[in-house]
This record gives structure tokens, C-alpha cells and sequence, in this order.
């Protein structure tokens, strides 16, 4: 039987539902969701008086998360005594991941580290168990990506916050603000073999349902395998954008036993379809499908604990 606390890669996930820890009414409905994982929220979502009500759930709530088959992250606090108290709260078996905002440098990536390598010790956990999902939500920030995204290996996966990074940027949050940022992480995340996370907009934005799929369309274009959600609305649209649709698929397989023939009797390159296809496009149709098993993972996950309910 699989440890249900065994969660796949959090750098696989493709969406990520927000969870209010204070609000049962959302922890009880994150259950009927296909979001690949739950995010329990410590910051923005629970109020100053709040915070250490909030941080006792954390552990029922990850368990039961966890148990459904959920991979399950926690988004902390900012500053440090907060952080790190909820760090200590939240290092178990059934968290996947912390989500940390405001990042601005990567000493605090190295720092939060070194607590968890503690943590997980006291835990019992396996070295590592704690992944990291990291937010640049400002200027500095940004100026930093390239050394944040590298920082640890713990990191999984890096965002760049819209809303905050517009007010220290004094910006409009819309595409032509936000582009160059999310490029600049996409770059800085793919040089440092992570996932990047978002899209060419604000994640306040979900009304218009054709427009925000269209936009995270843009975003799996861009090469953005992932993005969080504020609201339930978007999770469909965000799994369906980030992953491989079935005829993409069976072409991919197709055109790489083609090349991989090809090769077999000497050849360098070959033609698929009317067009050719080299080392380079064979790598794509390798990625695709390797994205198709980890997109299969999930659910396989998901269906293997509905059956142990």
C-alpha cells in the first residue's frame, strides 16, 4: 500500500488551491477539488489574532489533505519570529511543502533551510522531506532571482507575487507590467532546474472564465508549468492548461519511435509529418512525455486513496 504521506514531486504539481486555515467551511470543500495540492494558508488569509489559532490546524488539516490523496503545502509567515514558529508547526510527514513569501535574498532560503534540516531531525523524517516554494514579491527580489532560484535544493518551485511585487515596483498589475518579471523568473527558474509557477497576470483575476483560461493558456506557451489558485473556479482551468493534451501525446510518442528508428540505422535527423525533427524536437516529445506520466501520477494518487476510503 502507498504512504499516503509519500506526495509526488511538489516540481510536478500543477495547481495549487489556497486553503484559509480558519475557515472550515473552505479546509471541508478543498476535499471536493482536483487541485493537485492544498495549499494551507498562514498569511494573508487569517488575521493578526489569528495566526496562532491557525497554526495549531495546520496538522489535522495536512493529515486529513494528505491522507485524500492531496499533495499539501503550507504558506507561512513573514517576519521571522512568526516564520519560524510556523515552521515548527508545520514540519510533519503529511506537509509536502512550505510556500515562503516575500523573498527577497537567498540567505533566507539557506536560513529556512537550516531550520527545517533541524525540524525534519526531530520528526524523524528523511533530509529533504520539506520542499520549498519560493515567492519575489518585490525589487529586490526581482533583481535577485537568478541566485534565489538557486539557493537550495529544497526549492521546488518560484513565483513571482503580482500584487505586491506592483506596489514595490509602483506599477499597474496588467500584461505589460508583468511580462518581463515572469520571464525573468521563468528563466531564472529553468537555469536552476526548478518549476516555474504562474502566468502573465494576477491571480485575482478568474471572472471572466474564457479570459483567465486564455491567459494561463499564454502561460504553458511561455513554458509555466504550474500556478496557484485563489478560488475553486480555477483549478479545472489551470489543470487543463498545464497538461498535455492526449492527441499531443500520442503524437509525441509516434514521432520519437520515428527518430529513435531513424538514429537506430545511422541517421542524425529525420522527417515527421512533413517536417523535420532532430535532437532538439525530440527532446520536446520527451518532455511532453514525461509531463503525461506525472500528470497521470496525480490522479492515479487521487484514485488510489478514494479506494482506500
Amino acid at each position: 500500500m502507498t504512504d499516503p504521506c509519500l506526495a509526488p514531486d511538489p516540481a510536478t504539481w500543477r495547481s495549487l488551491l489556497f486553503v484559509p486555515a480558519m475557515q472550515d467551511r473552505y479546509v471541508e470543500s478543498a476535499l471536493r477539488r482536483d487541485a493537485d495540492a492544498l495549499m494551507i494558508d498562514l498569511e494573508d488569509s487569517v488575521a493578526p489574532d489569528q495566526k496562532d489559532a491557525a497554526r495549531a490546524r495546520v496538522a489535522g488539516i495536512a493529515d486529513r489533505y494528505a491522507a485524500a490523496g492531496y499533495g499539501v503545502a503550507v504558506r507561512v509567515n513573514r517576519p521571522w519570529r512568526m516564520l519560524v514558529r510556523d515552521i515548527e508547526h508545520c514540519v510533519r510527514a503529511s506537509v509536502h511543502a512550505l510556500t515562503l513569501p516575500k523573498v527577497s535574498e537567498p540567505g533566507l532560503v539557506r536560513a529556512v533551510a537550516e531550520i527545517l534540516d533541524e525540524c525534519e531531525r526531530e520528526q524523524g523524517l528523511r533530509p529533504g522531506h520539506t520542499r520549498l516554494v519560493v515567492m519575489v514579491e518585490d525589487a529586490q527580489g526581482l533583481e535577485n532571482l537568478s541566485a534565489i532560484a538557486r539557493a537550495h535544493p529544497r526549492i521546488s518551485g518560484l513565483t513571482v507575487g503580482a500584487e505586491d511585487l506592483a506596489v514595490s515596483l509602483r506599477m499597474a498589475v496588467e500584461p505589460d507590467t508583468l511580462y518581463v518579471p515572469n520571464v525573468l523568473a521563468l528563466t531564472a527558474c529553468r537555469a536552476a532546474g526548478i518549476t516555474p509557477i504562474g502566468f502573465v497576470g494576477s491571480v485575482a483575476d478568474f471572472a471572466d472564465r474564457d479570459a483567465y483560461a486564455a491567459m494561463l493558456a499564454r502561460a504553458a506557451r511561455l513554458g509555466f508549468e504550474s500556478a496557484f489558485c485563489i478560488h475553486p473556479a480555477q483549478v479545472d482551468i489551470v489543470n487543463a492548461a498545464f497538461s498535455p493534451a492526449p492527441q499531443a501525446v500520442t503524437r509525441a510518442r509516434a514521432l520519437l519511435a520515428e527518430f529513435e528508428a531513424q538514429c537506430a540505422a545511422g541517421r542524425a535527423a529525420c522527417t515527421f509529418e512533413g517536417r523535420m525533427v532532430d535532437a532538439p524536437v525530440a527532446e520536446q516529445a520527451r518532455q511532453l512525455i514525461a509531463r503525461d506520466a506525472a500528470v497521470s501520477a496525480h490522479a492515479a494518487r487521487r484514485a488510489a486513496a478514494a479506494g482506500r476510503s
